[in-house]
């Protein structure tokens, strides 16, 4: 048997970079207390969500992941409290910039790292000028707690990302996500349908999702946005067994056997019966295997 206690926290961020970090490190301490022992904060909780806008100033916030002050503070953390923390921060990378993310194992080892693979781009949420595309391929990371595979806010909503991490072996599946309302059209409420996405991901898998989403409203230049929260953490049919409201400051908790789990997913047959000779239109934009003169 290996039971493990995992947590999604939710949170607002302010312009002051050091208030952020404490608010995470409170939350982070706060799950601890409560025996988690992989704990998610959500993207780029550092600061605010600067991608609403294009603007040249916020470059300044990345940093490199050697000298990344954020990625060194709460990988202490997770040696002090003997806690998993993936760890999302601002990436620079010689002249690219990407949306990153660093696994600190329970004694504060950094165990890899994992630039986002899908980038948004549209109305307040202008990735592609911040970000160049992940090129480190899906990642997951072998920790004290078990195999864990992370994707990033808009990778959630890729069911190939998923899978691909549960075939590399992830037991848990971990999504810090920053999203909420569409300055395009203010009746657009995707909170539901992102919350089920995910839940998909957790039956077809037969892992738990752990997502972690901001929450607050921030105001941009001139783009201002509403972070609609409902975090929460699916057991591995993809029931919802933890959650969070659109608007508190929380900590989510939730206790998986590991081992009972993977034979679960064993018995049920989902990867045995798969066919990947019959899915090559994955691996292309159009669903078509080749082209023929016309």
């Amino acid at each position: 048997m290996r039971e493990v206690t995992v947590a999604a926290t939710q949170m607002a961020c302010t312009s002051d970079r050091a208030t952020n970090l404490d608010r995470a490190e409170a939350l982070v301490r706060e799950a601890a207390q409560r025996g988690a022992r992989l704990i998610l904060v959500q993207e780029l909780f550092a600061d605010l969500y600067f991608c609403k806008d294009e603007i040249p100033k916020f470059f300044d916030l990345a940093e490199s992941y050697d000298e990344s002050t954020v990625v060194a503070r709460f990988a202490a953390l997770a040696r002090e409290l003997n806690v998993v923390l993936p760890i999302s921060f601002f990436e620079r990378a010689g002249q690219s910039f990407f949306n990153s993310l660093s696994v600190a194992d329970a004694d504060g080892r950094l165990v890899g790292l994992y630039r986002k693979s899908h980038i948004p781009d549209g109305p307040g949420y202008e990735e592609k000028y911040y970000f160049s595309p992940g090129d480190t391929g899906f990642q997951v990371f072998p920790t004290a707690i078990g195999t864990i595979g992370v994707g990033i806010c808009w990778d959630q909503w890729f069911p190939e990302c998923a899978r691909s991490l549960a075939l590399m072996g992830a037991e848990i599946l971990c999504y810090p996500t920053a999203i909420g309302s569409e300055p395009q059209d203010p009746d657009l409420d995707s909170s539901g349908q992102w919350r089920r996405v995910m839940q998909g991901h957790a039956a077809a898998n037969m892992v738990p999702v752990v997502a972690s989403n901001r929450v607050g409203y921030e105001v941009g230049e001139p783009v201002t946005t509403t972070f609609y929260g409902t975090s929460f953490i699916t057991d591995g049919t993809g029931a919802v067994v933890a959650d969070a409201d659109r608007e508190e400051t929380t900590v989510l908790t939730a206790t998986f056997d590991l081992d009972e789990l993977r034979a679960a997913r064993e018995a049920f047959g989902l990867f045995r019966d798969r066919r990947p000779e019959l899915y090559g239109a994955l691996s292309t934009f159009d669903g078509r295997r080749s082209h023929t003169a016309r």
